[in-house]
């Protein structure tokens, strides 16, 4: 059976490791309360915003954008999770963000992921390199985690968009 990652020239399932994709369900402990509300969408203004010196406005809505369909590609198979800890504040994820999870995509080298390690719900940059899964802390107060064979792992999906508040 070949492995269907397309990071790794050798097929990891040989050693030991298991990695699902493209589940069926999502784990009970994360499961959405509720399906994707519908559509909303919100006045998009066309211009763009200078973060430096102020410039005039635009005085005309370009058209109507709606989150769900910029933020998300599959519904059926997204759902969000509330973020704890500070690993992943090199890439921008902090305490309370919200991320949205992909469970229909495959991890590729470098992606954020939501993965299961023995047991435990962790978000980590997914490396890939000689056939060795690491996963990668992005604060260096924090050890990486490689997956070694006997070790349980699972990707659950990838996390395509963090939400964060500025309050």
């Amino acid at each position: 059976m070949r492995c269907s990652l397309r990071c790794c020239d050798s097929c990891l399932f040989q050693r030991g490791v298991r990695i699902r994709l493209k589940q069926d369900k999502v784990p009970s402990s994360i499961k959405k309360k509720s399906a994707i509300k519908p559509s909303v969408r919100l006045p998009f203004f066309g211009c763009v915003v200078s973060c430096g010196f102020p410039s005039p406005a635009d005085d005309y809505i370009e058209k109507k954008l709606d989150l769900n369909e910029y933020l998300i590609d599959k519904p059926s198979a997204t759902f969000f999770v509330r973020v704890a800890g500070d690993s992943m504040i090199g890439v921008g994820i902090h305490p309370d963000d919200l991320l949205i999870v992909d469970r229909s995509k495959e991890p590729r080298n470098k992606s954020i992921v939501l993965a299961v390690v023995n047991g435990e719900f962790t978000v980590k940059r997914y490396i890939c390199r000689n056939s060795k899964i690491t996963l990668k802390a992005e604060n260096p107060a924090y050890q990486d985690i490689v997956i070694v064979e006997g070790m349980q792992f699972e990707v659950v999906g990838v996390c395509t968009n963090v939400i964060h508040s500025l309050k």
